[in-house]
């Protein structure tokens, strides 16, 4: 089922994507809407999925964990169980920030956050004892050229 999207949810979700924080009033005011229309329409995107959260963005580096990391994995095994023990690794391991299944030679790529080498060598240690995997490689962020979580609404 898919959600009618027009112009003005597009500005909406620009402007929140911006900053969740604002208020219903400065979101209407910035679409040219009025408040109650405004806050419907967030409603409905909330309630259709479109939007499927709000959060806090962080700053990694002051956490301690500013080490980016891209962790490539392949398996020779594919069956049902391994992918439920691969998930239920991945999932419990909050070092891991992201878990993509590819095309291609990859099987898997994962994105992780940790302080160091020695961090990203114990959670290493951490995961294959979760689950067996053929291969795995890691490179590491050497610097940040761009990273959002904005995802494009086209607003024209």
């Amino acid at each position: 089922m898919t959600t009618e999207i027009d112009i003005i949810d597009r500005r909406i979700l620009a402007e929140l994507q911006r900053d969740a924080m604002l208020s219903v009033d400065d979101v209407s005011a910035r679409v040219n809407l009025s408040r109650n229309a405004c806050w419907r329409r967030i409603r409905r995107l909330e309630d259709a999925g479109v939007i499927k959260g709000r959060v806090a963005l962080v700053d990694p580096e002051k956490l301690g964990v500013g080490l980016s990391v891209f962790i490539m994995v392949r398996t020779s095994n594919h069956d049902p169980d391994w992918l439920t023990r691969f998930r239920a690794a991945v999932t419990s391991l909050p070092e891991i920030t992201g878990v993509y299944r590819m095309s291609g030679d990859l099987d898997y790529v994962l994105r992780a956050r940790v302080a160091d080498v020695k961090a990203y060598d114990r959670l290493y240690q951490r995961l294959i004892a979760k689950v067996p995997l053929s291969d795995v490689s890691a490179s590491f962020v050497m610097e940040e050229i761009r990273e959002t979580t904005v995802v494009p609404v086209e607003v024209r």
